[in-house]
């Protein structure tokens, strides 16, 4: 078995993608990889771990870290399946995970993945939360001129993103801090600052990887929702990224209905879920 702890090489990427089309063909469901994070990985990084078999890779796990929580999802192929190989590269990632001193592990699956739901009968943890996965359809949108999103580029605009992760998704101020700088820092996406009537009201964060636009970590301050200034300025962005020629995707957790019902309202629709399950130390 070799270990990966370097930044990922294109080759790495490439053998991934590979081992990923093979495991959702066998299974008919879709895996949640985060190739926006493993192609911005830092230096020496050990976030991901690898299993090789006569020089083909047949098992990966990668774990993605979100303030103080971190996600673990990974495959391993069919044909090597029921050796352990999962097992030991999941042990070795919660090991990593302990190290850091993580508040909560979430262990990722696709609803859809029955082989993962076994698996999963053997480790100690809940189901926590289900999280979809959307595609822009078709739907008559508007672009307000008064909604304007530039991108975040100064001290003010990195306090602004802060506040908004503790605000909105729950993240303590000084990890918000060091996730949206290491967002800055290694990160190919591209961070906008929402600004309605020329104030700040939020942020969005777009990646336009392999032919697609995703959103991700969009948020507007609490005392600025229910004016519609978050679906005016998702309405822009689903228009600028059609007008490139992406399909549009984002994610959103199943327990948030205020957001799922925005996002329905602007032409989204769920096309696929995965489930998180809490692991228990």
């Amino acid at each position: 078995m070799n270990r990966g702890e370097m930044m990922l090489t294109k080759e790495k990427l490439v053998e991934i993608k590979s081992l990923q089309e093979i495991c959702e063909k066998d299974g008919g469901f879709q895996l949640k990889l985060n190739f926006d994070m493993l192609e911005s990985r830092p230096e020496n990084s050990k976030d991901d771990l690898f299993h090789y078999e006569d020089g083909q890779l047949v098992g990966f796990l990668g774990s993605y870290g979100f303030g103080n929580k971190v996600e673990l999802c990974g495959m391993v192929h069919p044909d090597y399946r029921r050796r352990g190989i999962f097992a030991n590269m999941l042990e070795k990632g919660l090991e990593e995970a302990k190290k850091r001193n993580t508040e909560t592990i979430l262990l990722n699956a696709p609803t859809d993945s029955q082989s993962a739901k076994e698996f999963l009968k053997t480790v100690p943890c809940t189901f926590s939360i289900a999280e979809y996965q959307m595609k822009w359809r078709e739907a008559e949108l508007s672009d307000d001129p008064n909604i304007t999103l530039r991108p975040s580029v100064s001290a003010e605009d990195l306090e602004a993103e802060v506040q908004l992760e503790v605000l909105a998704f729950g993240f303590k101020e000084d990890e918000a801090r060091k996730f949206n700088k290491s967002i800055r820092d290694s990160s190919i996406d591209q961070n906008f600052i929402i600004e309605a009537a020329g104030k700040t009201a939020g942020k969005i964060r777009i990646s336009e990887l392999n032919g697609e636009a995703w959103i991700y970590g969009f948020a507007i301050f609490p005392d600025l929702q229910g004016r519609g200034i978050g679906r005016r300025a998702l309405s822009k962005v689903v228009i600028e990224e059609t007008r490139k020629g992406f399909p549009v995707f984002l994610e959103v957790e199943a327990k948030n209905s205020n957001a799922l019902g925005l996002y329905e309202s602007c032409g989204f629709r769920a096309y696929h879920s995965q489930d998180y399950y809490k692991y228990h130390n």
